[in-house]
C-alpha cells in the first residue's frame, strides 16, 4: 500500500528532491528492484489483447515471466544492471494490512460473480485486476527465471523495500526501485518509481533525493517516520480525517506522535479520534530499526545466461517462442559482457575553484621577485 499522500506532500514541499528520468538517462547504475511489486504490476498489466493474463497451453499464469523477462532485458540493453529483491516473512503488525486485503479480494470475487452473466467485459476484467495476489508458486518461478538470465536476487529476511535501501546505504547499487513511498523511511540516497514499466506506459521515471526531500520537508529521520505513520501506511491504520496537509501541520507543530495524541486528546474541539489500541509505536519500531541483512555481507555477481536452461524452461516448459527467448539471451549476453559501462560522472572529481589563491600566490612571488631586484 505505501504511504498515502506522500508522493504528493513532496511535490509541494521539496520540488527539488524529485527528478524525472528516461530509462536511459540511468545508464551505468545498478538498482535494487523491489520484486514482489514488480510481479503483481505484471499479473495486472502484462495481459493478451481481449485483456485476460498470458497462459500456457496448460493454463498455467505466465503473465510474470513475460514481465520479467522482457522488462528487464529492456533494464540491460541500457546499461542497467538490476537486481531482484523478494520479500521474507511479513512482520507480524502486517497481519492486519494482509486480512483487509484479502477481504477485499473476497469482496471483488462476490462481485465478480453476481456480474459474470450479464456484466460487460470491463466490468469482469477491472474485479479480475482486484483478484490479483503474487503466488509462491510465482515467485518461485520468477526467481529460477532470473538465476537463468544470470540476474542476482536477494532474499530479504523480511520487507523487500528496506532490504532494497540497505543496499543503496552500502553502496552496492545506486537506488532502490519501488512504488511504495514508505521505502523512503529506509533512507536509500535514491528512490525510483515507474523503473519497471515507465517505458510502456510512456511516463518518465520519478527519481526521489532522499537528503534533499528531507531538507525540504525540514524533518529529521523520527519526525519523517512518524509523518508517515500518521498518513498511513502497511503496519496501522491512520486517524480518520488526516490527511497530508494536517498531517504534516501537526507533526510540525507538535514533533511526534506522542504529542499528537495528547494534543487530541486534549483539545475539546478536535474533530480527530484516535485508533483504540493504536500500534504507532511498534510501527515506527520496524521504519526505524527494520530487519535486514546488512550490505556489506551481501555479493552481488550479474552473470552470462544459461541459454539451454532458458529454453528447457521458458520454450518446452512455459511455451514461450523459442526464438524470442533465444533473441532475448543474445541481448543479455552483450549487455551484461564485460560489465555495464561506466558513467561519466564515475571518472571525475570535483575541483575546488583556487583561482582567488592562485592570484594571490602570483602577486607575492612577483612582489618577491621586485625585492630581489
Amino acid at each position: 500500500m505505501g504511504v498515502k499522500g506522500l508522493n504528493q506532500l513532496l511535490k509541494d514541499k521539496s520540488p527539488n528532491a524529485i527528478k524525472e528520468f528516461q530509462l536511459k538517462n540511468l545508464f551505468g547504475r545498478k538498482v535494487a528492484i523491489d520484486a514482489s511489486m514488480c510481479l503483481y504490476q505484471f499479473l495486472i498489466s502484462v495481459r493478451q489483447s481481449d485483456g485476460q493474463q498470458l497462459t500456457n497451453e496448460e493454463g498455467e499464469t505466465t503473465s510474470h515471466l513475460s514481465g520479467i523477462f522482457y522488462r528487464t532485458i529492456k533494464l540491460v540493453e541500457n546499461n542497467i544492471k538490476p537486481v531482484y529483491v523478494f520479500d521474507g516473512k511479513p512482520p507480524v503488525l502486517k497481519g492486519g494490512e494482509l486480512e483487509k486485503r484479502y477481504l477485499k479480494r473476497e469482496k471483488a470475487e462476490k462481485d465478480r460473480e453476481a456480474i459474470k452473466d450479464d456484466g460487460s467485459v470491463a466490468d469482469i476484467l477491472k474485479f479480475d485486476k482486484r483478484l490479483v495476489k503474487v503466488s509462491q508458486d510465482q515467485n518461485d518461478e520468477a526467481k529460477k527465471l532470473l538465476e537463468l538470465m544470470g540476474i542476482p536476487i536477494v532474499d530479504a529476511p523480511c520487507e523487500a523495500e528496506a532490504q532494497c535501501a540497505e543496499l543503496a546505504r552500502a553502496g552496492k547499487v545506486y537506488a532502490a526501485a519501488s512504488e511504495d513511498m514508505d521505502t523512503l523511511c529506509y533512507d536509500p540516497p535514491y528512490m525510483l518509481r515507474h523503473l519497471t514499466f515507465a517505458e510502456a506506459r510512456k511516463i518518465p521515471i520519478d527519481q526521489i533525493a532522499h537528503k534533499e526531500a528531507m531538507e525540504g520537508l525540514d524533518l529529521t529521520k523520527a519526525e519523517f517516520v512518524d509523518l508517515c505513520i500518521l498518513l498511513g501506511c502497511d503496519y496501522c491504520e491512520t486517524i480518520k480525517g488526516v490527511g497530508p496537509v494536517t498531517a504534516y501541520k501537526l507533526i510540525k507543530e507538535h514533533g511526534n506522535l506522542e504529542n499528537i495524541i495528547k494534543f487530541i486528546k486534549e483539545s475539546p474541539k478536535s474533530k480527530f479520534i484516535v485508533p483504540e489500541n493504536w500500534p504507532f509505536n511498534e510501527a515506527r519500531k520496524l521504519f526505524m530499526d527494520p530487519d535486514i541483512t546488512p550490505g556489506e555481507k551481501i555479493k552481488l555477481t550479474w552473470k552470462e545466461p544459461d541459454v539451454n536452461g532458458l529454453i528447457e524452461f521458458m520454450v518446452k516448459q512455459k511455451g514461450f517462442s523459442e526464438e524470442r527467448i533465444t533473441n532475448g539471451a543474445d541481448k543479455l549476453k552483450k549487455g551484461l559482457k564485460g560489465g555495464v559501462q561506466g558513467r561519466l560522472d564515475g571518472f571525475f572529481t570535483v575541483v575546488k575553484n583556487d583561482t582567488p589563491k592562485r592570484k594571490a600566490d602570483d602577486k607575492k612571488e612577483k612582489s618577491n621577485k621586485r625585492k630581489k631586484k
